[in-house]
């Protein structure tokens, strides 16, 4: 009776065991798909994540240029603020009180290599045509001087004299003849 309940528990035993047997897991093939595809999911979210960072780096560097531009823009704007440069009767030398006006330029044109700037030579009206024409070119250089002296580049400078044909103030007071003995830096 032993031996007949060990029989039944064997023939009920011996096709779970073929079944278990015959089940097994996956083949190799399988195995080597699966891994290749796990590692084409991974490249690709690597390549993907490396897109999202190029991309938030120039988004970045986009955004510190605009930034860099606005500045430049706006102190190129306050400089426009302050042009000009006053003169003395028949005089072509700077004066002292506009030494700083004239270092701001400078800085920044030294900064900003690829700015231009005209410098207009004007005079007042008393004098000869062909002499106020002499005058205010030489007043231009002389800005233009020291600005080079301050490091500013030849190449970012021009000049040009408008004698007394552009006044600022007109009539022929003390203080219109003082008003239009100047000259003006003119951003390009």
């Amino acid at each position: 009776m032993q031996m007949n309940k060990v029989m039944k528990s064997f023939i009920i035993a011996l096709p779970v065991v073929t079944m278990m047997a015959c089940s097994s897991g996956p083949s190799e093939e399988e195995l080597a798909a699966e891994r290749n595809r796990m590692a084409q999911e991974q490249a690709e979210a690597e390549r993907k994540a490396q897109m999202e960072e190029e991309a938030r780096v120039k988004a970045e560097a986009a955004a510190r240029m605009k930034r860099q531009e606005e500045m430049v823009q706006q102190e190129k704007a306050a400089l426009q603020n302050e042009q000009t440069v006053y003169f003395d009767f028949d005089r072509s030398n700077i004066k002292p009180e506009f030494q700083a006006l004239l270092d701001k330029h400078a800085e920044f044109l030294v900064k900003q290599p690829g700015q231009t700037v005209v410098i207009q030579g004007h005079t007042d009206s008393r004098g000869t045509p062909e002499y106020n024409i002499a005058l205010g070119e030489r007043r231009a250089q002389s800005v233009e001087t020291y600005l080079m002296n301050a490091g500013v580049s030849a190449s970012q400078i021009s000049v040009v004299s408008y004698g007394e044909e552009k006044p600022a103030v007109t009539g022929s007071t003390e203080y219109a003849f003082a008003q239009n003995r100047r000259a003006i830096i003119v951003y390009q």
